[in-house]
């Protein structure tokens, strides 16, 4: 028996088809993969989403806290500042507060004080009181240049009306953005206040109380007593401002570590106990993850 075997001649589409099979298939290799890191970085995400909003809530609860504390008095006997710690969802919470009126108030301040916290903030005397003639005008409503001659360049274009937060002090034509910054930890625009509490202040902050002296701070900051200012004690009080500021540092069992700051303003009476003024949070990675620092 004789068997016969037909060759089939091959043509050059069937060398283009197995090429373009070939790239599909890589195509496919290359999605799957992509698809795998998506999904492994999705995974990894989650744990970090859930302490974010687990520290919302913690924080929420540090919030109401407060502001319990706060309003558990009267507005005359109301604490300047405080503290307490608790335990929940597992992570440790650390709370402090403490009354606006410990920074200078932006919109309340005199230019003296304003000066001298440059001047405390190592700025030289005529550079000082240049920037406070120009956080004045800033904040000077309907004023189209400005009022001072110290101030009148080029440079001047004043917003004419009030700071609504610290970080507009950036924008203060003439302000150098160095100066800006070493300046953020010790203003405020919450107090309210002209003057600043002499129990709570920073002692940068009280250094700049005009007609104070190296032996005045220094007797300050070991009594904390209006008597021992001398003339500076038009610029300082022992009262705290309707608003409170609230730091909020979370510890989880897992090594994050959450830090918020808010700002609230309790209310006496009313159907809401207080107010929301400013809320910034931090949540930092574990000592074992490559994540950045977030904030919302």
């Amino acid at each position: 028996m004789s068997s016969f075997v037909t060759d089939t001649p091959r043509t050059s589409t069937d060398g283009f088809i197995i090429v373009a099979v070939l790239w599909i298939l890589a195509a496919l290799a290359t999605l799957v993969s992509i698809y795998a890191v998506y999904v492994m970085g999705t995974a990894s995400a989650f744990p970090v989403h859930e302490d974010r909003l687990r520290s919302e809530a913690l924080a929420s609860a540090a919030i109401e806290l407060t502001a319990y504390q706060l309003t558990a008095t009267t507005a005359q006997s109301r604490p300047t500042h405080g503290g307490f710690n608790f335990r929940m969802g597992k992570a440790e919470v650390a709370v402090t507060f403490q009354s606006e009126a410990a920074r200078i108030d932006l919109n309340a301040a005199s230019k003296e004080l304003l000066a001298g916290l440059f001047m405390a903030l190592h700025a030289g005397s005529d550079s000082a009181a240049n920037y406070a003639d120009r956080i004045v005008d800033w904040r000077t409503a309907s004023n189209n240049q400005a009022s001072s001659p110290a101030v009148q360049t080029t440079d001047t274009a004043a917003r004419g009306a009030r700071f609504f937060h610290v970080s507009e002090l950036s924008l203060v034509p003439g302000l150098p953005a160095a100066v800006a910054e070493r300046a953020l930890p010790f203003v405020t625009v919450y107090s309210g206040l002209p003057q600043v509490n002499v129990v709570e202040a920073a002692p940068e902050v009280l250094a700049a109380l005009p007609g104070m002296t190296k032996d005045r701070l220094n007797a300050v900051l070991a009594q904390r007593q209006m008597q021992v200012l001398g003339p500076a004690q038009n610029y300082a009080t022992t009262e705290g401002s309707n608003a409170t500021r609230v730091t909020i540092r979370i510890a989880y069992d897992n090594g994050r570590r959450s830090n918020s700051e808010v700002i609230v303003l309790p209310f006496d009476e009313g159907p809401e106990p207080y107010a929301i003024l400013s809320w910034h949070d931090e949540l930092e990675p574990s000592a074992d993850e490559g994540l950045g620092m977030t904030s919302r």
